[in-house]
C-alpha cells in the first residue's frame, strides 16, 4: 500500500470533510475536495481560514500552505494523482457504498480510501468496490482539526498492509489512530459514549438529578481525568499503591453491584421533553455555535496543556 502522501482526497466536504481538509493542509499536504452541494467551496474556503491560525497554533508546519487545495464536483475526478482518500459523506449506507465504488474505480490499488463512518461496518462499504482490501475506516472525532483520535477498523475484508498504512499516515500527520480489531456498529468511542448517555438518560428520566447537574457530574468529576487518561489507568490509581489488581480485589464487587443496577430507558415523547428542556435550562439559552466555540477554544488550550506535561 502507498505510504508517501502528498496528496489526499476530501471526498465529501460538509463540517467533517472541511475540517479534516483544513487539517491536512495545516500538515503540509495539498488536498482535492468534492462534494455535490453549490456551497461546499464557501465552506472549504470558511473552515479552512477560521481555523488556520488554531492549526498552526498546535503544531502546524510553518511551510504549509492554506491555499494548496482544488475542488471538484465530481469525486472521481477529485481522486485523480491522489496518495490518500478521506471519504465524509452522510452517514447512509446506499450513499457511501455507491461513492466508495467510484472512488475505487478511480484510484490505484495501491491506495488507501478511508472512510470516516462513525458506526457504519468496513465490510459493508466495501460490498461493491473491485479492491475492497484497501478500504478501511479512519474515523475521526468531531471536530477533526482539533481532536487527535482516529478509529482504524479494517474488518473482514480489509488487508493487514491496508490497515498498517493507515495507522502510519495518521500517525505521521499528528493523530492518535487506534486499531480496532474486529469491527461491531459504532466501532469504539461511540459505543463507549453511548453506554455512558443510557445511564445518563436514565438517571434523569428516573428523577435522579437534573440533565444539568448529570452532565455536571461528568464535566466536573471524571471527565476531568478522563481527558488525561482512560478508564482502567483512572481505576489503576484508583486502588492505590496496589494498583489495578487491589481494585479488582477489593473494589470490583461494588461496581459489580452497580453493572447491575443500570437502566435500560426508553426514551418516549415525555423524556426527550425531559432532556430538550433540561439542555435548554442547563445551557442557558446559549446557541449551538456559542457552546462550540466555547468548546474549541477550551479544546485548543487543553490540548496545549496536555502537551507541555508531555514535554517536561
Amino acid at each position: 500500500m502507498r505510504t508517501e502522501i502528498k496528496r489526499v482526497a476530501v471526498i465529501g466536504a460538509g463540517t467533517i470533510g472541511a475540517s479534516w481538509a483544513a487539517y491536512f493542509l495545516s500538515r503540509g499536504l495539498s488536498v482535492s475536495a468534492s462534494d455535490p452541494s453549490p456551497g461546499a467551496p464557501d465552506l472549504l474556503r470558511r473552515m479552512i481560514a477560521g481555523a488556520w491560525p488554531t492549526l498552526m497554533r498546535l503544531g502546524g508546519k510553518a511551510d504549509a500552505d492554506p491555499d494548496a487545495w482544488t475542488f471538484d464536483a465530481d469525486p472521481a475526478a477529485a481522486c485523480a494523482g491522489c496518495d490518500f482518500v478521506q471519504e465524509s459523506a452522510p452517514e447512509r449506507l446506499d450513499i457511501k457504498q455507491d461513492l466508495l465504488a467510484r472512488i475505487d474505480a478511480a484510484v490505484p490499488p495501491d491506495v488507501v480510501i478511508a472512510s470516516s463512518t462513525s458506526g457504519l461496518l468496513a465490510s459493508r462499504l466495501s460490498e461493491r468496490c473491485a479492491h475492497p482490501e484497501r478500504v478501511v475506516i479512519g474515523h475521526p472525532f468531531n471536530p477533526p482539526h482539533l481532536i487527535p483520535l482516529v478509529e482504524v477498523v479494517g474488518g473482514a475484508k480489509a488487508s493487514p498492509e491496508a490497515v498498517a498504512a493507515a495507522m502510519e499516515f495518521y500517525r505521521a500527520i499528528g493523530k492518535h489512530p487506534i486499531e480496532i480489531r474486529k469491527e461491531v456498529p459504532g466501532h469504539l468511542a461511540n459505543r463507549l459514549q453511548a453506554a455512558l448517555w443510557r445511564e445518563a438518560v436514565h438517571l434523569v428520566a428516573e428523577g435522579v438529578a437534573s440533565v444539568a447537574d448529570v452532565d455536571a457530574a461528568i464535566s466536573e468529576g471524571p471527565g476531568l481525568r478522563w481527558a488525561l487518561m482512560g478508564p482502567h489507568t483512572t481505576f489503576h490509581l484508583a486502588g492505590g499503591e496496589g494498583g489495578i489488581d487491589h481494585f479488582l480485589h477489593h473494589l470490583l464487587p461494588a461496581l459489580e453491584s452497580w453493572w447491575m443496577d443500570l437502566g435500560d430507558p426508553k426514551v418516549d415523547a415525555a423524556v426527550q421533553r425531559m432532556l430538550v428542556e433540561g439542555v435548554a435550562e442547563g445551557t442557558g439559552g446559549a446557541t449551538t455555535a456559542e457552546l462550540a466555540a466555547r468548546r474549541d477554544a477550551a479544546l485548543v488550550r487543553l490540548l496545549e496543556a496536555r502537551q507541555q506535561a508531555r514535554t517536561k
